[in-house]
């Protein structure tokens, strides 16, 4: 018999070091290893690299894809709906919309084997900055990605955290990752799960919600919502609704997270070529005094601008197109190097600390307030 004294003692030697790459922000090439037909017009697509590479995330962040689409490079950000604790591999849930260049592209032309580029991971909009044992996930439509990746990350740790998840959705039909939801709250005790569809159609059974989330809805799902960490995303209307009924309730607002990611970021920003046509017109209105001098270092080329004009509004007057997917500070496609004069970034996530230490900016959200030397 086996004196309890001389049982090995688990030591640090006993841990074998991961050698294998680990993920870190910036350019990765990756092929397509998997579609998943989620509903009608919703498909997952699930990478890899060519390497073994562990994709670290936080759950809620994006990844902005490089395509090249009609002979022209287009870029475009996409939340990662899957799990950091699934890490050898990462996807996307993309809708396919009417008119979409890229979601159609995604869904014609993206199969198993096809390879591509991404940047990131990058975004503030996730469930491990915002910690909490008590959370609401409130989506809407394909803005479900980002909640059900902290959803499966939450699930798959066993996070000790009491979970209010409802989603809304136009049909029966229109309900994403449905399966895997029932799945999850038949699994945990703390899952609660509540589904809304704005419509019915004929041939589909329902025993959820109709109609849309609103007030007397919350108050009979979540009775203790005032008392939650609020994540969420879904369409600009959907999410305004939302806040607008949290802020007359009262709700503290620093407990309230959302992330909004369309399909055309052009329909929130304007393209920079057309606003330095407009900054352009405005400047030759102004005394030469009031203009900043941009120098790009590595093209040779400069230009003035207005005090408040963009460094990437600045590139695109010399036809330098620095790449950019969001144009709100999100993705972190167009970070670029200052290597002199003082700017002011107002972002919204897409760069790390130590990036900004190093001196990089992301230039859709960046103004000069001196002259300034860009590496570009």
């Amino acid at each position: 018999m086996t004196d309890s004294s001389s049982t090995p003692v688990v030591t640090a030697d006993y841990l074998a070091p991961v050698n294998t790459q680990t993920w870190v922000n910036g350019r990765h090439n990756v092929r397509c290893v998997k579609v998943i037909h989620e509903t009608w017009d919703v498909r997952t697509f699930c990478f890899m690299a060519q390497q073994p590479v562990m994709f670290f995330f936080k759950p809620g962040q994006f990844v902005t894809l490089e395509m090249e689409i009609e002979g022209k490079q287009v870029m475009r950000s996409y939340t990662i709906s899957s799990s950091p604790s699934v890490p050898y591999s990462f996807s996307i849930t993309v809708k396919r919309v009417p008119g979409g260049e890229v979601s159609n592209w995604l869904h014609d032309n993206l199969v198993v084997g096809s390879e591509l580029a991404v940047h990131g991971p990058v975004g503030n909009f996730n469930c491990i900055d915002y910690t909490s044992d008590r959370v609401l996930f409130l989506s809407g439509g394909v803005g479900i990605t980002p909640v059900m990746s902290m959803a499966r990350w939450l699930f798959d740790t066993n996070a000790d955290v009491d979970i209010t998840f409802i989603h809304s959705a136009r049909s029966p039909r229109d309900v994403i990752y449905q399966r895997e939801l029932d799945h999850m709250a038949s699994r945990l005790d703390d899952f609660g799960l509540y589904l809304i569809v704005e419509r019915m159609e004929s041939g589909l059974p329902w025993q959820g919600y109709r109609g849309y989330l609103d007030e007397s809805k919350l108050d009979m799902i979540s009775p203790d919502f005032m008392e939650r960490e609020i994540f969420c995303c879904g369409p600009a209307p959907y999410m305004k609704a939302v806040r607008n009924l949290l802020m007359e309730r009262g709700f503290d607002m620093s407990h309230y997270h959302e992330e909004s990611f369309g399909e055309t970021p052009e329909d929130v920003v304007e393209d920079a070529l057309e606003q330095a046509e407009v900054a352009q017109a405005e400047a030759d209105a102004v005394n030469q005094e009031d203009l900043l001098r941009i120098d790009f270092s590595d093209s040779g080329k400069s230009i003035q601008i207005m005090a408040g004009e963009t460094l990437h509004n600045a590139a695109a007057k010399l036809d330098l197109l620095i790449p950019k997917a969001c144009g709100m500070g999100i993705c972190g496609t167009c970070k670029v190097l200052v290597k002199s004069g003082e700017t002011q970034m107002d972002h919204n996530g897409g760069i790390t600390d130590d990036d900004v230490e190093a001196g990089y900016v992301l230039s859709c959200c960046t103004v000069p307030k001196s002259d300034v030397v860009v590496e570009y």
